[in-house]
């Protein structure tokens, strides 16, 4: 993995770098972004002209949500997982949006019958933004890279998911994406259906519009009563894939056609920064980013469901 230091480093020749010339390979063993980032910071401290004060920045190509270690060995889906992604270069992002022509109605037996005969398509664009966490990191941590890699790949890393969750699902402040929970033309429902004979009701509902129910996006109480009961892996031969996150209430299940529904758009800009005496107690930071955006093609393929029925 390369990274890009923007203050400064060495290159791989282990020679100091003109200030204009600020890209250092840390070598071709594949790092994770925690390691580049504790070399990284390695590097600047052994620099004698160096400022020890001064805030550090490493860029990635990647988008870092995705690297958090233990997505790697356990299936526990974001729901970026749910998304198709594709990499874009500018900003905005053209892409092909498909609304419903007024209310969704029943499927007949022939195409001109279908809700999909009347979708009105349209090119829009969609805006990309920047997901941010800072995280405090421990006194003395920077002079240990054994434990300053781990820590930002597997707590720093993991809050960044989490901000991802609730920026996908809730929306960002600024706009560039409104969140899945709140999109004009997605379809609400409201049950007192037990759990499992509402999902499978609202999941033959999504299909109505010609998509086909591929995920759920439940809080993690709900998960663990569909594991419970058995319901997750039936839901697993039936192709649906449940993403849990504590960014949806308890009483809500998004269900959708994500795949057709969403692009996940990934510019490839993220960073780990270091924000010296950024604390509100004076303490150093490190801060993660990532840049993304999101393509809404089909939100009428979504359906909200809250219920007030048994879980079991």
């Amino acid at each position: 993995m390369r990274g890009i230091a923007e203050s400064p480093a060495v290159n791989g020749n282990g020679a100091h770098p003109a200030p204009s010339d600020l890209e250092f390979d840390l070598g071709t063993v594949a790092r994770t972004p925690g390691e580049e980032f504790a070399a990284a910071v390695g590097v600047a401290r052994d620099r004698a002209d160096t400022d020890e004060r001064e805030d550090l920045v490493v860029s990635f190509g990647t988008h870092l949500p995705a690297s958090f270690p233990l997505f790697a060995s356990r299936p526990r889906y974001p729901v970026r997982h749910l998304l198709k992604t594709a990499p874009v270069a500018g900003d905005p992002a053209p892409y092909v949006y498909e609304p419903p022509r007024g209310a969704v109605s029943e499927s007949g037996v022939s195409y001109a019958a279908t809700p999909e005969a009347a979708f009105a398509p349209r090119l829009e664009e969609a805006r990309l933004t920047d997901l941010t966490v800072s995280v405090p990191l421990p006194e003395g941590i920077l002079d240990k890279p054994a434990l300053l890699a781990p820590y930002v790949d597997y707590r720093v890393l993991v809050r960044l998911s989490v901000a991802e969750n609730e920026a996908l699902l809730h929306g960002t402040g600024d706009g560039a994406i409104t969140g899945l929970l709140r999109l004009p033309d997605t379809r609400h429902r409201e049950t007192d259906l037990a759990l499992e004979e509402a999902v499978t009701q609202t999941a033959a509902e999504v299909e109505e519009t010609g998509g086909s129910c591929d995920g759920i996006v439940a809080h993690p109480a709900v998960y663990w009563e569909m594991v419970r009961t058995g319901m997750l892996a039936r839901l697993a031969v039936a192709g649906i894939t449940v993403s849990r996150t504590r960014m949806i209430p308890k009483d809500t299940l998004l269900m959708g056609d994500f795949r057709a529904a969403f692009t996940l758009l990934l510019p490839g800009v993220s960073s780990i920064t270091l924000r010296r005496g950024a604390g509100s107690d004076g303490a150093d930071l490190v801060e993660a980013s990532s840049r993304v955006g999101l393509a809404v093609h089909l939100p009428q393929h979504l359906i909200t469901l809250s219920w007030g029925g048994r879980r079991g």
